[in-house]
């Protein structure tokens, strides 16, 4: 693991996080002891430190640690926690302990960026040093502001002229409409752009470069549907329009989720690095919310699984839609019960082997998933199919998860790869992000998994390159751009071949992509922004359903969903704040 991202990734040295204040959960904090400013701010390794500050508070849980979570509020993942308010929006509030606590820990984000940018203007170091700080600043307070407008619209924005440390108490900025904010994130891309490096040595991994800036610019564009402003900024990294940028699709889909032990890859542009899967370092939390009952120690509880919707999306190896009635025929008009005929086996008393197939054909079964587009199984943990998990002692151990009819004996337990999580749902697990045995020993606590976890790659900026073209009647790029991606995981190529695979003009193109961000990008979390700005939350809106067909949990929208309300609190503190239409 390199130096910066030792730093990034183990706790805030003693000096910065008493100039912090301690902890920063909340953002009216009284500051403790701090070092004065004559004190701080007057070396190169200060302004190192300062930069540590703003990346530990990205990566914070409720700021961008838990970005992979968000996918359970769309029509891709099912769920229980963290955000089942937003996801059912049965009880979707303005008291929210989700919503409030992604407000607050976004803006402790630009808080700690304010100070930064404030501070190193003037600190007597390298303008070397002063103008890449200051861009690593503008990167990740852009990168704040942009999620601010993607939940609430318009935000108080609050620049390095507020000072937290004098005005904690009077933060009471009234909204600034969403053209504003917008022009503001855009102003502080830009010049992230002309301050940022195009690379860091290796000794710096972790940190925002120009291209990140570039590509997340592109994106803020997209979002806006300024088509032919995104484009280019797209065209930037993935052409390496004015600077090398070196960024490349990784040759292994699978292996690019599993990098661990400071293994770094050239399709991530802006990524949370992770090191040591045991009592030190810094590591992400997936497990906790992903992974199986197998997974580790009999502890994870499997808060999000793939929906079924996901599955079925994935299109056969022939690059064909999907048809369950072609591998099991009547199954889709068939009931639960009957399709548990089809689809179950009988096993032992403990769980450990099948006794009887039943009326289950599993190497049809299995042909269901398996003879399906590559990301489909390398995703997903599908019926049948084996895991590397572990044992209650932490040693590797093979398992194969199977659908048990528990009336023909046995004992189905979710611990022994028996296919039901905790809430008692026949559903889909992840594979993707779930460790594999121990890791050869690297990975040993369930709450830590130790991948590097992108925020911006490579895949996505295609595929939203793709999007740019296509709407601006580009159509042969676009295509080439989804090809690219598919290419990788041995997909036919679009317009190529078979009449399935043909693309007549812009509204199938734009169905084609916003299918192929599902399969690419599935367990990332970038789904359900995606669904709000295509305007398509309102029809992906379903209750949610098992393997089966059974009800799981009840789903409902209202229009005033598309934007989250702002927290009751911050309204208390801040009587200038007026709420979001509908709340």
């Amino acid at each position: 693991m390199t130096r910066f991202s030792r730093h990034i990734i183990y706790c805030v040295t003693l000096s910065l996080a008493a100039f912090w204040g301690s902890g920063c959960e909340r953002l009216d904090y009284v500051p403790g002891d701090q070092m004065s400013d004559a004190t701080f701010w007057q070396t190169e390794d200060h302004a190192r430190q300062a930069a540590v500050g703003m990346y530990a508070a990205m990566k914070a849980n409720w700021c961008f640690g838990m970005e992979f979570t968000f996918d359970m509020c769309s029509d891709i993942a099912d769920g229980s926690s963290p955000w089942a308010d937003v996801s059912r929006g049965t009880s979707f509030a303005s008291n929210s302990s989700g919503v409030q606590n992604h407000w607050q820990y976004l803006y402790e984000l630009v808080h700690r960026t304010n100070t930064v940018i404030r501070h190193v203007a003037t600190m007597p170091i390298s303008r070397e040093t002063i103008d890449r700080v200051t861009g690593e600043a503008k990167f990740l307070r852009a990168m704040a502001y942009f999620r601010m407008l993607n939940c609430w619209g318009g935000v108080p924005y609050y620049d390095e002229m507020c000072d937290i440390n004098e005005e904690f108490a009077t933060l009471d900025a009234p909204r600034c409409d969403e053209d504003e904010l917008r022009s503001h994130i855009i102003a502080d891309l830009t010049d992230a752009i002309a301050l940022l490096p195009v690379k860091w040595d290796d000794a710096d991994l972790g940190r925002a470069t120009r291209g990140a800036a570039y590509a997340l610019r592109g994106k803020v564009y997209l979002f806006n549907r300024e088509w032919e402003r995104a484009a280019a900024d797209f065209e930037e990294v993935v052409f390496n329009r004015s600077a090398d940028y070196g960024y490349a699709l990784h040759p292994d889909y699978d292996e690019l989720f599993r990098l661990y032990n400071g293994r770094h890859s050239d399709e991530m542009i802006f990524s949370i690095q992770s090191i040591d899967g045991n009592t030190s370092g810094y590591a992400l939390d997936i497990v906790s919310y992903f992974g199986n009952k197998s997974t580790m120690r009999l502890i994870a509880g499997n808060c999000i699984v793939p929906s079924v919707e996901l599955v079925d999306m994935y299109e056969n190896r022939d690059g064909s839609e999907f048809d369950w009635d072609a591998v099991l025929p009547g199954f889709a008009g068939a009931s639960s019960d009957e399709r548990r005929r089809m689809m179950c086996v009988a096993i032992d008393q403990g769980s450990t082997r099948v006794t009887s197939t039943l009326d289950c054909d599993t190497t049809a079964v299995m042909d269901a998933y398996r003879l399906r587009d590559p990301r489909l199984c390398i995703n997903v943990i599908t019926p049948y199919s084996h895991y590397l998990g572990t044992d209650a002692g932490s040693q590797p151990m093979d398992k194969q998860f199977v659908l048990a009819d528990a009336s023909q004996g046995g004992a189905p337990m979710e611990a022994m790869a028996f296919m039901r999580n905790s809430e008692g749902w026949n559903s889909y697990f992840w594979r993707k992000w779930i460790p594999t045995g121990n890791l050869d020993g690297y990975w040993g606590e369930y709450n830590r998994t130790p991948y590097e976890f992108p925020l911006i790659r490579l895949g996505d900026v295609l595929l939203m390159l793709a999007e740019a073209y296509n709407e601006s009647g580009r159509l042969g790029e676009a295509i080439e751009m989804v090809n690219r991606v598919r290419g990788r995981v041995g997909m036919p190529g679009l317009g190529s071949g078979p009449s399935w695979l043909a693309v007549a003009d812009h509204d199938e193109m734009a169905r084609r992509i916003r299918r192929e961000r599902a399969f690419e990008l599935a367990g990332e979390g970038q789904r359900y922004w995606d669904l709000r700005r295509w305007g398509l939350l309102r029809e992906s809106v379903k209750d949610a359903r098992d393997i089966f067909g059974d009800l799981m949990y009840t789903r409902s929208y209202q229009e005033r969903h598309e934007l989250w309300p702002i927290p009751l609190v911050e309204r208390d503190r801040n009587p200038n704040l007026t709420q979001n239409q509908g709340w």
